[in-house]
Parts: structure tokens; C-alpha cells; sequence
């Protein structure tokens, strides 16, 4: 595997120093301007069929008998070829020139790699013929001027340093803005401290160093310039890692870990960055361009060295800290991309550097401003891409909080939207990924989005893909507004309290718009990125009355549903007795009714199966008290007692729930050992059975206060008798336990009492009084 990755990366590096050799070039031809008249004259000529056709003729004439042999000859035929709409389909032609290129392009680095080695070894013969005397009157006027420019530099450095500190002590615990607000001080006093070291040089050089007043030498300059564009980076760089104030550093790392990068990242910044703006051109004028280009080769070898020592030192931490989130049971696609890239890191790195250092020396004026300009583009993107997506995550995970009056007014709204809008971000983080990959390509000329976006069907694939986004957004808001509007009406602290019907009511409009909003929003969308939604509906209609057919059920339960709703009969909250079974309504749908019974179990009952509906809370309700008194006594007692109690209970807190007086009816039926008599009490529905309740107890409390037997099953116990009328005794004998039982033998005292005769009948008679009390 890690064969393929190394050839894979060398002919990516073989195929970028091509493209990048051959993009400046592209552009130049194309930037060169042709005279309007002749523009005009070929467009007249290309449009007639009849004179282009003549002139493909004679271009293939030239071609044939090689008249044509001068250069370009070859690509002037395949641009009026491309021109006419014909494409050579010899693929072996098209390959060859392909790798025509790529030898071309290694015979030529193989040439400028030549040529530096001269170039290295210009740099020690040119040394000794150089003018000595001019070279330390220059080094001496730069030492001094860089003395001066690094002391002045350190001493603002460190009162900058300070205030940095300070700023960072304020930004303890402090917010992400704040804590932004504080990073951007801080690289602003680093800023200031280089740029008055740097207007200090300039005072040095213009006033005390040898020559004319006010005047100072371009070497002098070099190294001014070359000082406040490496320092500037290396503030960004300390923005960035923030090696000695951890509390401004966004970057999850340790100081250690800041310290190391900033370090070496500083130090090679300086490296190539002095080099290249100060000691090369210094050279280049001292000694000679041979020399300077030399020392550049030297400096970006050492560099290109010690970036894959860094790379591979670091490794398995970048690798780990990359895969953390693939590790930690993540399975979105940046978990995913990022365990992919560091897996491969080290490699891509390494080639890189080594595709930069041959870019450079092979053609350097055009192959290396494009590499560095994709780079630059490259880190950009990843850094924009880098910030959104820590933001978004920073938002998902702190989730959202409404104020306490809209929760108070919506109690669902903030779960609705902490259950969505973690989703919508994470939708939103991989178009973010998706969108740095393509600028990378883009930048790296691998794919020209930008190009295809201008075109006529880019901008209508993006112009629908926008399109279907915003309805599938507006949708949702629909869907929020509409939710937010039911749960406002529903609650009852909040307007008037609202009553079975409209709850049921609301909860299926709710079901239904959803519904409804949903297959709308989905035919719009898909019709907005040109699937015909035609074929869809008619299709929709034959599987619907397919439905009709094979679920005959299904529709039963929603007819008999719309009726019930229709009629009114059941309401969420109602006490029903539905196919058998009874309890409270919980949920009502069009098609079926969830009932919670009184042990606790919710049934679902669909409304096919339903032949009757019994509501037990449907306008008012009745507690029945029926009584059975025994037949000695008094009825017009047993009444009085009765509105007694009633009077007792009015003087409770449940006379808010009676709505008439006690309704006596009087003796009902005549038991086997009880007189019945009934009363009714009228209440609010549903309060029937707690109103019940308590007068129950109050009832028999008056009924045992006034003596009034409430009768209950008698046993009597029967043991026969013999022919003249007489029953024989009973005699009961104690059984002594193993404690009384004396010794046994001839001379033991019989018993007191015979278990064997009394234990069997008392035993049954015990069982016999159990069952009829039970």
C-alpha cells in the first residue's frame, strides 16, 4: 500500500511541475492581443461553411506533402480540427504526446539541476576574486544597522510582552469573542513593537551611519524590508500558537506542543525569508547572480531537510490528533476525512516539499509562483473551512437556549429545535468540507468549478441545488411556525384554557399539515432539480388505488375515524370504553385511538375494530350509590342518613364539582339478605369517581354512627340430628401442644381434648365461612 502511495504522489509531483509549466505559458499566448481586423476577418471566414472547409482541406494538403513542418503546424490543425468538432480518436496519439511532455519536462529539470551544481560551485571560485575592501565596508555599515535594528527590536519586544501578558490575565475564563477581541490586542502590540524597530532602522540608516545625510544604501533597505516582512509573518505565527500566553490560544494544543511549532516554523521562515530578501541579493551584487543563486539552492535544500524531519518526528502525534474524532466513535464525513488524510500525512508533506524544492529548481519564474500561489489559496481555504466548521461544532455542542418567557410560552420549541438544528449544522459542516476540497482543486487547476459555474448548466445545477435548499428551508419554517402555533394555543397558562375538542382537533390538523407540508415541499424541491414530479403524481394516484384494494383495512380505519371525529363522540383526556376495554384517551389519530387503562397499559385500537364508543365524561357524570340495608330497617332512615352524608360532603372542597342536589330514588330491588336503595350525586365530568369516593366513606361513616346494619353472607353450621328431632352435642377438646403432653406409657392421663374429633369439621367449617366471605 504504501508503494502505490509513493508512486501515486511521484507522478502527481511529475504531473503538477507539467501543469505548472505549461499554465504561465498558456495564459501569456492567451494575453497577447490580436490586431481586430484580422479577429473580424477570421470570424467572417469561419462562419461561411464553404470557406472553412476549403481551409481544412488545405491545412491537411500542408500536413500530407510537409509543407507543414514548421512548428505549431501540428497544433494549428488540431485547433481547426477541434474547431470543426472532430476529435482524434487515436487515444495511442494522445498518450504519446502526454508522455512526450512529461520527458520533456524531466529532461529539462534534469538540466536546471546541472546548472545549479554549477552554479554551487561559482559560489567558492567567485568568493576569492570578489572586492574585499567593498565587501567589509557594506558588512560593517549592516552590522551596525542590524545591531541597532535587533536591540531596538528586543527591547520593544519585551515591554510588548508585557502588555501581552497583561491582556492574557484579562482573558481568563472569558468568552470566544472576548477571548478574540483579546488575541487580536495582543498581535496588534507585537505588531506595533516590529514596525517601530523597523521605523527605527530607518533612523540609524538615514542619519548615523556613513554617507551622504538623509541617504542610505539599497543593501540597507534589503535588510529593513526583509526584517518587517519576516517579523510581520512571525507575529501572525505567534497569534496563531500563542507559545507563552496560553489563555489567547484558540488551537487545542499544549504550551509544549506551541512552543515546538512555533519554533520551527519561526526559524525556517527566518531562514528562507532573510535569505531570499537580504543575504541573496547582497551576494548577487557583491560577488555574483551564480553565487546568490547558489546560497538560495543551499538554503532551500537545508529547509526542504529539515521540513521531513519535522514531519516525520511528528508523525504519529498529527496522525493521532487527526483520527481523535474517527477514534472517538464519530462517523460523519469529516471524522472520516480527516482519519483518511492522517493516515497519509507524513507522505503528502514530504512530497510536497520535495515537489517544491524541484519546482523551483527547474523553473523557478513560472512553475513556483503557481505552486505558491495554489499553496497560499490552499491554506486559505483550509483555514476558512477550519474556522466555520470549529464554530458550527462550538454551536452543536452548546446547543441552543431560549429566553425564559418564549419556554414558558413554548415548552416544546427549544427541544424542536435542539433535535433539528444540531442536524441542519452537521448538513452545513460537510457542504463546508465538500467546498474546501473543491477549492483546493481549483487552486491546484485540477478541476475549473469556477469555469463550469459561469456555464449555462452550471448555473442552472446551482441556481436548482439553491433553490431546492431554500424550500426545503422554508418548509421547516412552515413546519416550526405551525407546531409553535398549535403548542401555543394548547397551553393552557397562556389565552383561554382549551377545551377535548379543540385539542383533538388541533392535534390532527397538526398531523395532517405535517403531513401535507411534507409531500409538497418534496414535489417542489425535486421539481426544482428537474425530476419531472408528472410521472410521480400519476404514479401516486395507481399506487393509491392499488392501496385501496390491498388494504381495505387501512381505509376502513380511516372512514370510520373521520366519522367518529365527525360525530364527536371521543376526545383526548376522555374516560371510553372501546372494544372491550377502558381507559383514558391518550393519543387519536384519524386512523386509530391509544387508550391508557387503569393498571397502566396503553392499548392501540384501530378504529375497524371499534362497534361502539362508551364516554363516560361527555357533558356531565353520575355517581350511582346504591346501598344494601338489611330488612329490619327503616327506610325513611336509611334516606335521611344518606342526605346526611351528602351534607357532610358539600362541606368539602368537592362541592366545586356537584352541579344539583342529591338525587334519592328511593328501594330499587329487594335482595336475598338486603334492601336496595339508590341516590345519584350530578357532577363535572370525570369527577364522578373521586366524589364517589369520598362520599362512600362519609355514607358508611353516618350508617355506623346510626347503628344501620349493612348486611353481608352468613354460614351457619349444621350437624344434622337423629330420628326423634334431637342433634347430638357437640364437644370440642383442646389438643395440648408438645410442651403439655405428658409421658407416654400405661399410666400417661388421657387427653382433655380429641383432635380426631373435632378437627376435621372445624377445619372444613373454617374453609367453608372462608369462601362465603370471599
Amino acid at each position: 500500500m504504501r508503494f502505490f502511495a509513493a508512486l501515486f504522489a511521484a507522478l502527481a509531483i511529475m504531473m503538477t511541475t507539467a501543469a505548472a509549466q505549461e499554465a504561465p505559458a498558456a495564459d501569456t499566448q492567451i494575453a497577447q492581443p490580436a490586431p481586430q481586423g484580422n479577429l473580424e476577418e477570421l470570424f467572417r471566414l469561419l462562419e461561411d461553411d464553404a470557406t472553412r472547409a476549403e481551409l481544412l482541406q488545405l491545412l491537411r494538403q500542408r500536413a500530407g506533402s510537409g509543407e507543414a513542418g514548421a512548428p505549431g503546424a501540428n497544433d494549428a490543425e488540431a485547433q481547426a480540427g477541434r474547431a470543426e468538432g472532430v476529435i482524434d480518436p487515436t487515444i495511442a496519439r494522445q498518450v504519446a504526446e502526454y508522455t512526450r511532455g512529461i520527458a520533456e519536462g524531466l529532461s529539462n529539470s534534469v538540466s536546471s539541476i546541472v546548472d545549479v551544481v554549477g552554479d554551487v560551485g561559482e559560489l567558492f571560485t567567485s568568493t576569492a576574486e570578489a572586492d574585499l575592501g567593498r565587501l567589509g565596508s557594506t558588512m560593517t555599515n549592516l552590522l551596525i544597522l542590524g545591531g541597532t535594528l535587533f536591540a531596538s527590536f528586543l527591547v520593544l519586544r519585551l515591554v510588548a510582552a508585557r502588555i501581552q501578558h497583561a491582556i492574557a490575565g484579562r482573558m481568563a475564563g472569558a468568552s470566544w469573542i472576548n477571548r478574540s477581541g483579546g488575541v487580536l490586542g495582543a498581535a496588534l502590540v507585537d505588531l506595533a513593537a516590529v514596525i517601530l524597530a523597523w521605523a527605527a532602522g530607518y533612523f540609524v540608516a538615514l542619519n548615523f551611519l556613513p554617507g551622504p545625510f538623509g541617504r542610505m544604501q539599497i543593501n540597507q533597505t534589503l535588510l529593513l524590508n526583509a526584517f518587517l516582512v519576516v517579523e510581520t509573518i512571525k507575529v501572525v505565527l505567534r497569534a496563531i500558537f500563542e507559545p507563552r500566553d496560553p489563555q489567547l490560544r484558540f488551537l487545542p494544543m499544549s504550551d509544549t506542543t506551541a512552543a515546538y511549532w512555533y519554533f520551527w516554523v519561526g526559524r525556517l521562515i527566518s531562514l528562507v525569508g532573510y535569505t531570499f530578501m537580504f543575504v541573496a541579493p547582497i551576494i548577487a551584487e557583491q560577488l555574483t547572480p551564480g553565487a546568490a543563486q547558489a546560497v538560495r539552492v543551499l538554503v532551500m535544500t537545508t529547509s526542504v531537510l529539515i521540513g521531513i524531519l519535522i514531519i516525520l518526528q511528528n508523525k504519529t502525534q498529527v496522525r493521532e490528533a487527526l483520527s481523535a474524532r474517527s477514534r472517538a466513535g464519530r462517523e460523519d464525513a469529516l471524522s472520516r476525512s480527516l482519519a483518511m488524510i492522517g493516515a497519509y500525512w507524513h507522505l503528502i508533506a514530504m512530497f510536497y516539499l520535495i515537489a517544491l524544492l524541484v519546482v523551483w529548481l527547474t523553473n523557478p519564474e513560472e512553475a513556483l509562483p503557481f505552486m505558491l500561489r495554489a499553496t497560499v489559496q490552499s491554506i486559505i481555504a483550509i483555514a476558512v473551512g477550519a474556522f466555520v466548521i470549529t464554530f458550527i461544532s462550538r454551536f452543536i455542542n452548546a446547543g441552543l437556549r431560549l429566553p425564559d418567557d418564549v419556554k414558558e410560552r413554548l415548552p416544546l420549541l427549544e427541544t424542536r429545535l435542539q433535535a433539528f438544528v444540531p442536524r441542519v449544522m452537521q448538513i452545513v459542516r460537510t457542504i463546508v468540507l465538500i467546498a474546501v476540497i473543491i477549492a483546493i482543486a481549483q487552486a491546484w487547476a485540477l478541476l475549473d468549478f469556477m469555469g463550469w459555474v459561469a456555464t449555462e448548466a452550471g448555473q442552472r445545477a446551482t441556481g436548482a441545488l439553491i433553490s431546492a435548499a431554500f424550500i426545503i428551508l422554508a418548509g421547516f419554517v412552515a413546519y416550526l411556525a405551525m407546531s409553535s402555533w398549535v403548542e401555543y394555543r394548547l397551553n393552557p397558562n397562556f389565552g383561554s384554557v382549551p377545551t377535548a375538542r379543540e385539542k383533538t382537533l388541533l392535534m390532527l390538523f397538526r398531523n395532517a399539515f405535517t403531513i401535507a407540508l411534507a409531500v409538497m415541499v418534496g414535489m417542489l424541491a425535486l421539481a426544482q432539480i428537474g425530476v419531472n414530479i408528472a410521472p410521480l403524481l400519476a404514479g401516486a394516484g395507481v399506487l393509491g388505488l392499488a392501496i385501496g384494494f390491498g388494504a381495505q383495512k387501512f381505509v376502513q380505519d380511516i372512514i370510520t375515524g373521520i366519522f367518529i371525529q365527525f360525530e364527536n363522540i371521543m376526545n383526548e383526556g376522555d374516560v371510553v370504553a372501546v372494544a372491550g376495554l377502558t381507559g383514558v384517551v391518550e393519543r387519536l389519530t384519524i386512523r386509530s385511538v391509544s387508550i391508557r387503562s387503569l393498571d397502566g397499559t396503553v392499548h392501540l385500537i384501530p378504529f375497524s375494530s371499534v362497534d361502539s364508543v362508551s364516554n363516560m365524561m361527555k357533558g356531565f357524570s353520575y355517581h350511582v350509590a346504591e346501598m344494601g340495608v338489611a330488612y329490619r330497617e327503616d327506610i325513611g332512615e336509611v334516606k335521611a342518613a344518606m342526605q346526611e352524608a351528602y351534607d357532610i360532603l358539600m362541606e368539602t372542597d368537592h362541592r366545586f364539582h356537584i352541579l344539583e342536589p342529591l338525587d334519592i330514588q328511593g328501594v330499587t330491588s329487594f335482595g336475598d339478605s338486603a334492601v336496595m336503595v339508590r341516590a345519584r350525586i350530578k357532577t363535572r365530568p370525570g369527577m364522578q369517581w373521586g366524589t364517589g369516593r369520598a362520599y362512600n366513606e362519609i355514607l358508611k361513616q353516618v350508617f355506623d354512627r346510626h347503628g344501620i346494619e349493612i348486611p353481608f353472607p352468613h354460614m351457619t353450621l349444621y350437624m344434622g340430628e337423629d330420628k326423634q328431632g334431637r342433634s347430638p352435642p357437640l364437644n370440642l377438646r383442646r389438643t395440648t401442644t408438645i410442651e403439655e403432653q405428658p409421658l407416654e406409657g400405661p399410666d400417661a392421663p388421657p387427653s382433655e381434648y380429641d383432635s380426631d374429633s373435632i378437627a376435621e369439621p372445624v377445619n372444613e367449617a373454617r374453609e367453608m365461612e372462608g369462601r362465603s366471605s370471599g
